[in-house]
C-alpha cells in the first residue's frame, strides 16, 4: 500500500467514562471523508468508543490491539485464521470495540475477553444489528462483519465486506 494512498484521521469520541477524547486512525483516501462522518454519527449518538489509537502503538499486533479494545483501521496483516492479506492491509476496515464484539469462529474467540460478549446483548459499547454504528457505517457504503455466517466478526466493518 503506497504511502500516499493512506489518510491519518483525528477522531473525537466519547470514552466508556463520559469523557470526549480524541483518538487517531490511518485509512485509505477513498474511505477517509466518509469515515469522519461514521464517527461524527457516533460521537453524536453518544456511542462509547474504548481507546482509538493506531496499531503502532501495540507494536502491529493486531491481538495485543484487541486486548487493549482498541478500535483501530490500518494494519498490514493477513486475514484472521489464513494467509491472504487483510482488508485491514488496505485501509479499507476497521474493527471498533473488539472486546465487546468479538471475533467468533466456533469455539475460538478473539480477543478472549470477549468470550462474556458472545451471546449478544444490549450494553455499552456493543454492536447490535440495526443499530446506529451499523447504520452509520451502512449509509457509507460500509458492510458489517456480524451479518456473516461464518465467522461471526461483530467488530469489523469494510467496505468490501471482507
Amino acid at each position: 500500500m503506497p504511502l500516499g494512498e493512506l489518510r491519518y484521521l483525528t477522531v473525537t469520541h466519547d470514552n466508556m467514562a463520559g469523557a470526549v477524547v480524541t483518538g487517531e486512525l490511518v485509512v485509505h483516501a477513498d474511505v477517509a471523508d466518509g469515515l469522519v462522518e461514521v464517527f461524527r454519527t457516533l460521537f453524536d449518538a453518544r456511542f462509547p468508543i474504548a481507546s482509538m489509537r493506531l496499531v503502532d502503538d501495540f507494536g502491529a499486533d493486531d491481538d495485543a490491539s484487541m486486548a487493549a479494545d482498541n478500535t483501530s483501521a490500518f494494519n498490514c496483516r493477513a486475514v484472521t485464521g489464513g494467509t491472504g492479506w487483510s482488508e485491514h492491509s488496505y485501509g479499507r476496515a476497521i474493527d471498533v470495540n473488539p472486546v465487546e464484539n468479538p471475533y467468533v469462529r466456533g469455539a475460538t474467540v478473539l480477543p478472549p475477553a470477549g468470550a462474556a460478549f458472545v451471546d449478544r446483548h444490549a450494553a455499552p459499547r456493543v454492536i447490535l444489528d440495526g443499530d446506529v454504528v451499523v447504520q452509520a457505517f451502512a449509509a457509507h457504503g460500509w458492510q458489517w462483519g456480524g451479518h456473516w455466517t461464518s465467522p461471526k466478526d461483530h467488530q469489523h466493518f469494510s467496505t468490501t465486506g471482507r
